[in-house]
């Protein structure tokens, strides 16, 4: 018989590894805990109780205001001074209406913006200037053209004020007052006489000032249209305002109402507005409240649509209607010359009514920046100079700039047509000429051409060729206090340019722009000559422009200009120095707070 075998003992349970705590995201194995830290001790020897809640206020508690904290904390120090960092008189902060208990405001969403300009220019030039009729500077010269060069120094000081209510970082504000005063003081040193003023007896130099009052406004926050802050507002008072993108129709800063607004998260502006020209002074061009104002009324209607007609490009449609009764109003200037009506023709004054309808864009289509300005002018002028007759307003203009990038390189490409009038005793003026026009263009007040006040020697008294910041050729009498000239020989332009930032605080700026008259049959029947070419000359300029703190605080530029004179300029101003070159040297500092 087998011999019995003990039976086996059983083995132990193994213990059971342990598994990850998670092995499928948001499950955890049952009846597992984790390992409890370290516990935490506190040892503050001699701390201070908290106080119990109750010592609390229950419905407030004092934390300064989201614009004093960081003050508060101690991080910042304002200084009134300091423009760049929060301020209370940049509108970085609410006023305390603690410390002006005098101002009537309510709430803590009030604030007040000051600023201070300072415009200093000192500019040596060259242009043609008749001898005049009576003498001369220097006995023995007498000479259709005297000594062309003079210069000019301009100090303008602009001290502005406004206060508003609202948190205007995401919205328009609910009402806001301002008021911008401007003071000038200038000296001019002319080497003929009858230049500076109308009397031979008094010096080719002139010292002069005025105060001018350039904004005081109301602009009343109307509603929102959206909860994205669309709105409505009106402004009413002395304001800027510019009609198109680059200021060639109407920008000014006139007396007026204004009702604008956008829809559609911005992407859509418009305007409404009317304006009662203020005479300026002869001089500094600032607005003279003290006189009454003109009898010239420009009201205005445009709108904006951003990406459109393609992303990036914003078009806009405007209307100006410029409503004219001065004719039997007789305005002398400052310096004794008349200015209206203008010494031209049949030397009566003038009404007229036109209409401006213009398309304008600005933007960029892929790499290529693009601005451009359509306009035609519909009206009637009652009293055309030429033949006493009423007379059908028929002109228009077009300029456009196409500009290209590359690097820190920007390549320019301008071009600028406005329509002369090919028959002066018909009953139709084809002349185009603006409102007031103040171009940002083809180098602006660097080019010779935009920046010097051209004579109209021999074809008529106290008349310019084209104005002092003004680019048409419109035979006016002043830019500022002259009425428009439908009459006149019109303006062609092509240019070339380019702006180089060498550093992020200097750039240089080179232009060459080609000028011809679109037609001259106008200057040719004033100046009783049979044949006038149309080649004004080649405008060149360079300029220098220095910003010291990579800011607009402080900018300083130097720029120069040269008019090389064709054809048609040499025959207009012909005399013993007609193959000269004229010069235009600009050294202006800019000084801001």
């Amino acid at each position: 018989m087998p011999q019995s075998q003990a039976p086996a003992k059983p083995e132990p349970p193994r213990k059971e590894e342990q598994t990850p705590v998670e092995n499928i995201e948001g499950r955890r194995r049952p009846g597992f805990s984790h390992e409890l830290p370290e516990p935490v001790t506190q040892n503050n020897i001699g701390a201070v109780r908290p106080p119990p809640p109750e010592a609390f206020p229950t419905d407030q508690i004092p934390v300064p205001d989201r614009w004093r904290l960081i003050e508060s904390l101690g991080l910042v120090k304002e200084k009134w001074l300091d423009p760049y960092h929060q301020n209370t008189l940049k509108g970085d902060r609410p006023i305390n209406r603690a410390k002006v208990p005098w101002l009537p405001i309510h709430g803590d969403d009030w604030f007040f913006a000051a600023s201070a300009v300072s415009d200093t220019v000192f500019e040596p030039r060259t242009f043609p200037i008749p001898v005049g009729v009576q003498t001369t500077e220097r006995p023995q010269s007498l000479d259709v053209f005297g000594k062309d060069a003079s210069y000019v120094f301009s100090q303008t000081f602009i001290a502005s004020a406004s206060l508003f209510k609202g948190s205007t970082a995401f919205k328009p504000p609910e009402i806001e007052y301002k008021l911008s005063l401007a003071l000038n003081v200038s000296y001019v040193n002319v080497p003929e006489k009858r230049v500076l003023s109308v009397k031979p007896s008094d010096p080719s130099h002139r010292a002069d000032h005025f105060l001018g009052v350039q904004e005081a406004f109301v602009d009343y926050h109307l509603r929102n249209s959206s909860d994205r802050y669309d709105f409505e507002s009106i402004r009413i008072g002395i304001q800027p305002f510019q009609s198109d993108f680059r200021g060639f129709l109407f920008n000014d800063q006139q007396l007026g109402i204004r009702f604008f607004g956008n829809r559609d998260d911005n992407r859509f502006q418009f305007n409404l507005a009317a304006f009662w020209r203020l005479e300026k002074d002869t001089n500094s061009g600032l607005n003279d409240v003290t006189q009454r104002p003109r009898d010239d009324l420009v009201f205005v209607a445009n709108a904006y649509r951003q990406d459109f007609l393609i992303p990036g490009f914003t078009s806009q449609l405007t209307a100006v209607y410029n409503r004219n009764r001065e004719s039997h109003r007789i305005q002398i200037d400052d310096n004794g010359f008349p200015v209206r009506p203008a010494l031209l023709g049949d030397l009566r004054g003038r009404d007229y009514d036109v209409v401006y309808l213009g398309y304008n864009a600005d933007g960029h289509i892929g790499r290529l920046n693009l601005t451009a300005s359509l306009y035609g002018a519909l009206g009637q002028d009652r009293n055309s100079f030429f033949t006493s007759r009423p007379a059908q307003i028929r002109a228009y203009f077009g300029a456009a700039e196409l500009s290209y990038d590359h690097d820190w390189m920007r390549f320019r490409l301008s071009g600028l047509y406005a329509s002369g009038d090919k028959h002066p005793y018909d009953d139709v003026e084809t002349g185009f000429d603006a409102i007031l026009e103040n171009p940002i263009f083809a180098g602006a007040d660097t080019s010779y051409w935009i920046r010097q006040s051209i004579p109209f020697a021999g074809g008529g008294r106290a008349i310019a060729i084209s104005g002092r910041n003004g680019i048409l050729n419109d035979l006016r009498s002043s830019k500022d206090e002259g009425q428009s000239n439908f009459n006149n020989p019109g303006t062609a332009l092509i240019g070339v340019g380019g702006d180089f930032d060498v550093t992020p605080t200097k750039r240089v700026s080179v232009n060459a722009n080609h000028l011809w008259f679109a037609d001259t049959t106008v200057l040719e029947t004033l100046r009783n000559e049979g044949s006038i070419p149309k080649n004004i000359g080649w405008d060149l300029s360079a300029a220098a422009i220095w910003r010291p703190k990579a800011t607009q605080n402080i900018v300083v530029r130097l720029s120069g200009a040269m008019l090389l004179p064709g054809n048609g300029f040499r025959d207009l101003f012909a005399n013993k120095s007609q193959d000269r070159h004229y010069y235009s040297i600009l050294a202006n500092v800019i000084v801001s707070y």
